[in-house]
Protein backbone atom coordinates (compact mmCIF):
# COMPACT_ATOMS: atom_id res chain seq x y z
CA UNK A 1 0.00 0.00 0.00
CA UNK A 2 1.58 3.44 -1.20
CA UNK A 3 1.02 6.03 2.27
CA UNK A 4 0.71 9.92 1.07
CA UNK A 5 0.86 12.21 4.02
CA UNK A 6 -0.61 15.28 4.32
CA UNK A 7 -0.24 18.00 6.39
CA UNK A 8 -3.76 19.00 6.55
CA UNK A 9 -6.98 18.11 4.61
CA UNK A 10 -10.83 18.88 5.27
CA UNK A 11 -11.55 15.27 4.58
CA UNK A 12 -9.20 12.71 3.51
CA UNK A 13 -12.41 10.90 2.38
CA UNK A 14 -13.32 13.65 -0.07
CA UNK A 15 -9.96 14.16 -1.02
CA UNK A 16 -9.43 10.81 -1.84
CA UNK A 17 -12.93 10.17 -4.21
CA UNK A 18 -11.93 13.68 -5.75
CA UNK A 19 -8.27 11.89 -6.38
CA UNK A 20 -9.74 8.61 -7.67
CA UNK A 21 -12.21 10.05 -10.00
CA UNK A 22 -10.06 12.28 -11.61
CA UNK A 23 -7.79 9.52 -12.08
CA UNK A 24 -4.77 10.93 -10.51
CA UNK A 25 -4.50 7.78 -7.97
CA UNK A 26 -4.58 4.49 -8.51
CA UNK A 27 -5.99 1.45 -6.53
CA UNK A 28 -3.49 0.41 -3.20
CA UNK A 29 -3.00 3.87 -2.38
CA UNK A 30 -3.43 5.74 1.02
CA UNK A 31 -3.73 9.12 1.80
CA UNK A 32 -3.04 10.26 5.48
CA UNK A 33 -3.78 13.90 7.07
CA UNK A 34 -2.24 14.81 10.05
CA UNK A 35 -5.04 17.30 10.77
CA UNK A 36 -8.34 17.39 9.49
CA UNK A 37 -10.91 20.25 9.36
CA UNK A 38 -14.16 18.56 8.31
CA UNK A 39 -14.60 14.76 8.41
CA UNK A 40 -17.07 13.19 7.44
CA UNK A 41 -19.17 10.59 9.48
CA UNK A 42 -21.95 8.52 8.86
CA UNK A 43 -25.11 9.79 7.03
CA UNK A 44 -22.87 12.89 6.19
CA UNK A 45 -22.21 13.70 9.58
CA UNK A 46 -19.22 15.67 10.83
CA UNK A 47 -16.35 14.15 12.23
CA UNK A 48 -14.31 16.08 14.84
CA UNK A 49 -10.68 15.24 14.87
CA UNK A 50 -7.34 16.38 16.69
CA UNK A 51 -4.18 16.49 15.91
CA UNK A 52 -2.78 13.33 16.92
CA UNK A 53 -6.04 11.74 15.55
CA UNK A 54 -5.84 8.56 13.02
CA UNK A 55 -6.97 9.97 9.77
CA UNK A 56 -6.67 8.06 6.75
CA UNK A 57 -8.69 7.33 3.24
CA UNK A 58 -7.44 4.15 1.18
CA UNK A 59 -8.61 2.98 -2.22
CA UNK A 60 -8.23 -1.01 -3.11
CA UNK A 61 -9.58 -3.14 -5.99
CA UNK A 62 -12.58 -5.10 -5.32
CA UNK A 63 -10.65 -7.56 -7.09
CA UNK A 64 -8.01 -7.46 -4.45
CA UNK A 65 -10.18 -8.76 -1.80
CA UNK A 66 -11.79 -11.87 -0.65
CA UNK A 67 -14.64 -12.80 -3.35
CA UNK A 68 -17.02 -13.42 -0.64
CA UNK A 69 -17.52 -10.21 1.20
CA UNK A 70 -20.84 -8.49 0.57
CA UNK A 71 -20.24 -5.45 -1.20
CA UNK A 72 -23.62 -4.10 1.14
CA UNK A 73 -21.20 -5.29 4.14
CA UNK A 74 -18.11 -4.03 2.90
CA UNK A 75 -18.14 -1.22 6.06
CA UNK A 76 -18.39 -4.08 8.44
CA UNK A 77 -15.55 -6.04 7.44
CA UNK A 78 -13.08 -2.84 6.89
CA UNK A 79 -14.11 -1.69 10.27
CA UNK A 80 -13.95 -5.04 11.78
CA UNK A 81 -10.22 -5.22 10.83
CA UNK A 82 -9.70 -1.61 12.51
CA UNK A 83 -10.71 -2.97 15.99
CA UNK A 84 -9.19 -5.85 15.73
CA UNK A 85 -5.89 -3.99 15.05
CA UNK A 86 -6.53 -1.57 17.86
CA UNK A 87 -7.23 -4.67 20.33
CA UNK A 88 -3.49 -6.28 19.22
CA UNK A 89 -2.20 -3.10 20.64
CA UNK A 90 -4.02 -3.87 24.56
CA UNK A 91 -7.04 -1.51 23.08
CA UNK A 92 -10.68 -3.17 24.36
CA UNK A 93 -12.56 -1.99 21.53
CA UNK A 94 -15.43 -3.73 19.32
CA UNK A 95 -17.79 -3.02 16.90
CA UNK A 96 -21.06 -1.08 17.00
CA UNK A 97 -23.42 -1.76 14.32
CA UNK A 98 -22.71 -1.17 11.13
CA UNK A 99 -19.32 0.39 11.40
CA UNK A 100 -18.66 2.17 14.49
CA UNK A 101 -15.53 1.32 17.11
CA UNK A 102 -16.28 1.46 20.50
CA UNK A 103 -15.51 1.28 23.71
CA UNK A 104 -17.52 0.57 26.25
CA UNK A 105 -20.60 2.67 25.36
CA UNK A 106 -18.56 5.45 23.69
CA UNK A 107 -17.54 5.52 20.29
CA UNK A 108 -13.55 6.20 19.25
CA UNK A 109 -13.96 5.72 15.65
CA UNK A 110 -15.67 4.52 12.63
CA UNK A 111 -15.54 3.62 9.14
CA UNK A 112 -17.32 4.67 6.10
CA UNK A 113 -17.17 2.56 2.47
CA UNK A 114 -17.94 3.90 -1.17
CA UNK A 115 -17.31 1.78 -4.01
CA UNK A 116 -16.13 3.86 -7.39
CA UNK A 117 -15.04 2.51 -10.69
CA UNK A 118 -14.40 -1.15 -9.03
CA UNK A 119 -12.64 0.24 -5.99
CA UNK A 120 -13.75 0.32 -2.30
CA UNK A 121 -13.12 3.58 -1.30
CA UNK A 122 -12.41 3.63 2.78
CA UNK A 123 -12.28 6.39 5.32
CA UNK A 124 -11.41 5.71 8.38
CA UNK A 125 -10.67 8.02 11.80
CA UNK A 126 -9.98 7.06 15.21
CA UNK A 127 -9.65 8.97 18.33
CA UNK A 128 -6.18 8.55 20.11
CA UNK A 129 -6.21 12.07 21.55
CA UNK A 130 -8.30 12.45 24.79
CA UNK A 131 -11.48 13.70 24.79
CA UNK A 132 -13.17 16.06 26.52
CA UNK A 133 -16.95 15.66 25.92
CA UNK A 134 -18.50 12.34 25.21
CA UNK A 135 -16.33 10.23 22.62
CA UNK A 136 -13.70 7.79 23.62
CA UNK A 137 -9.80 7.75 22.87
CA UNK A 138 -7.79 4.24 21.97
CA UNK A 139 -4.85 4.79 24.79
CA UNK A 140 -2.10 3.04 22.66
CA UNK A 141 1.38 4.12 22.79
CA UNK A 142 1.71 3.69 19.08
CA UNK A 143 2.63 5.96 16.52
CA UNK A 144 0.44 6.54 13.60
CA UNK A 145 2.65 4.80 11.48
CA UNK A 146 2.12 1.58 13.53
CA UNK A 147 -1.24 1.37 13.49
CA UNK A 148 -1.42 2.01 9.90
CA UNK A 149 1.24 -0.36 8.76
CA UNK A 150 -0.33 -3.15 11.31
CA UNK A 151 -3.53 -2.77 9.74
CA UNK A 152 -2.64 -2.60 6.02
CA UNK A 153 -0.73 -5.77 6.61
CA UNK A 154 -3.97 -8.03 7.95
CA UNK A 155 -5.62 -5.88 5.08
CA UNK A 156 -3.48 -7.54 2.72
CA UNK A 157 -4.02 -11.26 4.58
CA UNK A 158 -6.98 -10.98 2.64
CA UNK A 159 -8.75 -12.64 5.98
CA UNK A 160 -12.73 -13.88 4.53
CA UNK A 161 -15.49 -12.54 5.15
CA UNK A 162 -17.25 -15.62 6.83
CA UNK A 163 -14.02 -15.88 9.55
CA UNK A 164 -14.92 -11.82 10.51
CA UNK A 165 -18.57 -12.41 10.86
CA UNK A 166 -18.23 -15.88 12.84
CA UNK A 167 -16.25 -13.54 15.09
CA UNK A 168 -18.33 -10.36 14.85
CA UNK A 169 -21.55 -12.15 15.50
CA UNK A 170 -20.30 -13.75 18.74
CA UNK A 171 -19.28 -9.74 20.16
CA UNK A 172 -23.03 -8.46 18.52
CA UNK A 173 -24.97 -8.88 21.53
CA UNK A 174 -22.97 -5.58 22.57
CA UNK A 175 -25.57 -3.65 20.40
CA UNK A 176 -28.33 -4.38 22.56
CA UNK A 177 -28.26 -1.59 24.08
CA UNK A 178 -28.47 1.05 21.14
CA UNK A 179 -30.01 2.13 18.41
CA UNK A 180 -29.33 2.82 14.75
CA UNK A 181 -31.17 5.05 12.47
CA UNK A 182 -32.98 3.33 9.37
CA UNK A 183 -35.03 5.90 7.36
CA UNK A 184 -34.74 8.47 9.66
CA UNK A 185 -36.12 6.35 12.38
CA UNK A 186 -34.47 5.63 15.92
CA UNK A 187 -34.39 1.53 16.19
CA UNK A 188 -33.37 -0.83 19.01
CA UNK A 189 -31.05 -2.88 17.62
CA UNK A 190 -32.05 -5.48 20.31
CA UNK A 191 -35.09 -6.24 18.11
CA UNK A 192 -33.31 -6.89 14.75
CA UNK A 193 -31.39 -10.20 13.95
CA UNK A 194 -28.46 -9.74 11.92
CA UNK A 195 -28.00 -11.92 8.80
CA UNK A 196 -25.05 -14.30 7.55
CA UNK A 197 -24.70 -11.46 4.93
CA UNK A 198 -24.34 -8.35 7.54
CA UNK A 199 -27.80 -6.93 7.29
CA UNK A 200 -30.41 -6.40 9.68
CA UNK A 201 -33.70 -7.53 9.35
CA UNK A 202 -35.82 -5.33 11.42
CA UNK A 203 -39.51 -5.12 11.40
CA UNK A 204 -39.93 -7.69 8.16
CA UNK A 205 -37.17 -5.48 6.59
CA UNK A 206 -33.36 -6.03 5.39
CA UNK A 207 -31.32 -3.37 6.20
CA UNK A 208 -28.05 -3.08 5.18
CA UNK A 209 -24.79 -1.06 6.12
CA UNK A 210 -22.97 0.23 3.42
CA UNK A 211 -22.88 4.45 3.66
Amino acid sequence: MEIIYYECLDSTQKKLVELVREGKIKSNTAIVAKKQRAGVGSRNNSWEAKEGDLLFSFAIKKDDLPKDIPISSASIYFAFLMKETLNNFSQDCWLKWPNDIYIKNKKCGGVITQLIKGQYIVGVGVNLVERENDFAFCSIKKSVEEVLNSYFMLLKKRVKWQEVFSKYRIEFKNNNEFLTTVNGRKIAIKCATLTSDGALIIDNERIYSLR
